[in-house]
């Protein structure tokens, strides 16, 4: 969409012409991207400034999410915002601007990428004519649609009338449309939104409890994986990092992998098996995102449990991104805020994606300044072309099972069922078949593999 930028700094995209009588499409929107002048310092907790993203990054990411849900962006602007209005976050004229635009272009949703306050949503709802969703709101409408299982779909739900209790106003009937789930876009077609304050808190509670079934059942899933014991390797990263692209690429898995915001909510699990015969348990989480709604991680605990639990976590980043140091750091503040810390060596391997959309020139330099960092060099990979990936997988198996050692064993004729077990746990460098039918191997195998056949050597021998 092309872009054109006012002497105030305004970043717009010209309306497109939709005559009247053609066939109902996607859903037009109109998408404001606020820029404060007066950024906030840093966290509460820890005062850290927070790297300050481009306004060209976070309007492609604002167009991002509201395409992700089939949305038609008719006019988009990144606004900067010098004083905030109580009431309307935008100055009156811009409101007026925007009302104009939102008329002219029969736009029926304006989203606003900017916490709202219940006030001033439903004040740009009387001034603009228009349903608004603000950021938290957009995000919900995604998972909303994305949710799969029934896990998902309570989540969701929860978030989402956690997000409602301070925003029991009146719904646009005349945008009324049939659909399924507790979105927003709907209106009030299927699920009306309770006027009672009491009834919306005893669904939420009636939620919570569904929930920590949900929670009881994964503490049983995993503890009968820690009986086998497998150990559980997460991928995290930010939204469109291409964590489901590596996940296929490792597990051979087809799960869905598009080049769209949020395009998968639900985690998946697979069983994989290392280059050295070492298994794990691979999961694919939820991506991340900036100023992720506190409640939305709340309700997705149960979810984000794999990560708190995993052995090891593959932080995936999309180092072609320009914004991709500050999408780290969201990532990482989340991770924080699940009792994950991300500068732990032994238990975070960042990883660096689509490196086959740098130039060489860029990829050298990239990877010569992460060596000189405290955390040491990242694994670099392309999840499209498969390049790196043996060098992760190596990493992941040092990680899980320990270096690789040297080892000699000799197989008694009795203890040949051992065999085929070594070629399947190990590299085997020679194979000596011996005169009184025994068999001397040498191979390579990890720590693990190691104390393994040694156990099993023990145990024949025993028996």
């Amino acid at each position: 969409m092309a872009r054109e930028k006012d002497a105030d700094g305004t970043v717009r995209g010209k309306p497109a012409h939709h005559p009247g009588t053609e066939a109902k499409g996607p859903t037009r929107a109109v998408v404001i991207v606020p820029v404060l002048a007066r950024q906030p310092r840093g966290d509460d907790d820890t005062n850290r400034p927070r790297l300050t993203r481009s306004a060209d990054a976070r309007h492609d990411e604002a167009v991002g999410l509201a395409r992700a849900i089939n949305l038609d962006p008719i006019h988009t602007a990144v606004v900067t915002v010098n004083d905030p209005r109580p009431a309307t976050l935008l100055g009156s004229g811009k409101v007026e601007e925007f009302a104009e635009i939102v008329k002219e272009g029969h736009a029926e949703l304006v989203i606003v990428d900017h916490p709202l306050t219940p006030v001033q949503q439903r004040n740009l709802e009387k001034e603009l004519n228009a349903k608004v969703l603000d950021r938290t709101g957009l995000i919900l409408e995604i998972f909303g649609e994305r949710a799969r299982t029934k896990e998902g779909t309570l989540q969701v739900e929860l978030a989402h009338l956690n997000y409602q209790k301070g925003r029991l106003v009146r719904s646009w009937t005349h945008l009324e449309r049939q659909r399924g789930g507790a979105g927003f876009l709907g209106g009030p077609g299927e699920t009306q939104i309770e006027s009672d304050r009491r009834q919306l808190q005893e669904k939420i509670i009636k939620l919570k409890h569904e929930l920590e079934t949900v929670r009881r059942t994964r503490d049983l899933h995993r503890a009968k994986r820690k009986k086998v014991p497998f150990p559980v390797v997460a991928i995290v990263g930010y939204t469109n990092a291409g964590k489901s692209t590596l996940f296929n690429r490792l597990t051979g898995a087809d799960v869905l992998a598009q080049d769209m915001l949020f395009a998968t909510l639900d985690p998946t699990l697979r069983r994989v098996r290392l280059p050295h015969g070492t298994p794990i348990i691979l999961s694919d989480t939820v991506g991340f995102i900036s100023d992720l709604p506190t409640h939305l991680i709340a309700a997705f605990r149960a979810t984000l449990e794999e990560v708190v639990e995993a052995d090891l976590v593959i932080h995936l980043r999309d180092i072609s991104d320009p914004d991709t140091a500050a999408q780290a750091e969201d990532v990482e503040r989340i991770l924080a805020d699940l009792g994950v810390d991300a500068g732990d060596t032994k238990r975070v391997i960042e990883v660096w994606n689509k490196i086959d959309l740098l130039d060489e020139g860029n990829r050298s330099r990239l990877l010569a300044d992460a060596a000189d960092g405290s955390r040491g060099p990242p694994i670099a990979v392309s999840a499209i072309s498969g390049e790196g990936i043996d060098a992760l997988k190596a990493l992941v198996e040092t990680r899980m099972a320990g270096e690789l050692e040297d080892l000699t064993v000799t197989i008694e004729p009795a203890q040949f069922g051992l065999v085929d077990w070594l070629y399947r746990n190990g590299d085997i460098v020679s194979r000596t078949d011996n005169e009184d039918g025994s068999a001397t191997i040498s191979l390579k195998a990890t720590q693990s593999a190691r104390e393994e056949i040694e156990s099993r050597l023990r145990r024949k021998n025993n028996g």
